[in-house]
């Protein structure tokens, strides 16, 4: 298995130290494996079944990362400033 080394600040060095506990070269290996699924979905390449269920494991998939549709944003917008109803009781929604 190959190896890769990366460079931090000394800070950045000090910080990751402070989680012991956490396996940083599988956190790496996990973001590594995301980017490349991300950028095969943009291009529209076939995604393997080994990605697929990487995907479900980790409780992601490609489109997660895409930007909202201004569309959408806009819908949310005026939602947001619509009045809306305050109910004390699930029973008070179906009277």
């Amino acid at each position: 298995m190959a190896s890769l080394t990366i460079s931090v600040n000394d800070e950045m060095k000090d910080q990751l130290k402070s989680f012991m506990w956490v396996n940083w070269s599988e956190i790496a290996r996990e973001e590594a494996l995301k980017k490349l699924i991300f950028e095969k979905y943009l291009s529209k390449e076939t995604i393997t079944v080994e990605e697929w269920e990487f995907c479900e494991k980790m409780d992601w998939h490609p489109v997660d990362e895409l930007p909202l549709k201004k569309e959408f944003l806009i819908k949310m917008n005026r939602r947001r400033k619509e009045s809306s109803i305050k109910i004390k009781s699930v029973s008070d929604l179906f009277n």
